[in-house]
């Protein structure tokens, strides 16, 4: 029998907030059943297995950030959109770096196309209808837009930018800015 209290939901939002405290990879059932000073048998009756878990953890990750973005995205356009949108990558990403590494875990097509991944897909396109880009235009700056941002929150969240001047803040806003003005102007001259 299991343990009183112990749900399926409240195993992946314990086992989401272990990643953000040791990491996506240390997420283990053995992990989470330590936390819980359980046996490991006892939790196999709400998860199949440590890549349940992870994905459990990565569907999670992915609608809270989706739904964030959608959040951050109402009542935008153009440059206010764009940022707004980069920004809730890259507050998550510092609020959560366990569960934004579980965003990016590779999901087989059928777990994918029933996540909210299709969501984040669909803000950017959104938001890059601010824009006069037509295909396939729209999809390399949807490409470029992932690129940027998750290149440079991955980044940052290695410290990559600590050690030198400006400020990764100001980095950031000067990224965006060029971005906007890059897509604003689009196609080039």
């Amino acid at each position: 029998m299991a343990r009183a209290g112990l749900t399926t939901e409240r195993l992946v939002r314990a086992g989401a907030e272990l990643a953000d405290e040791v990491g996506f990879d240390q997420v283990t059932v053995s992990a989470l059943a330590r936390r819980f000073d359980v046996k490991v048998a006892s939790l196999y009756s709400h998860l199949k297995s440590s890549q349940d878990l992870r994905t459990r953890i990565a569907l999670l990750a992915l609608e809270e950030l989706a739904d964030r973005a959608a959040d951050a995205l109402a009542g935008r356009a153009g440059r206010d959109a764009l940022i707004a949108f980069a920004d809730v990558y890259r507050d998550y990403a510092r609020e959560h770096p366990g569960r934004y590494a579980a965003a990016r875990l590779r999901l087989d097509p059928e777990t994918a196309a029933a996540s909210a991944g299709g969501r984040h897909a669909q803000m950017t396109r959104a938001i890059l209808r601010g824009y006069d880009l037509t295909e396939p235009d729209r999809t390399h700056a949807v490409r470029l837009l992932g690129s940027v941002f998750h290149g440079y929150v991955s980044l940052e969240l290695a410290d990559g930018f600590s050690y030198s001047a400006p400020d990764p803040q100001e980095t950031w806003a000067w990224i965006l800015d060029r971005l906007d003005t890059m897509l604003r102007d689009w196609p080039p001259a």
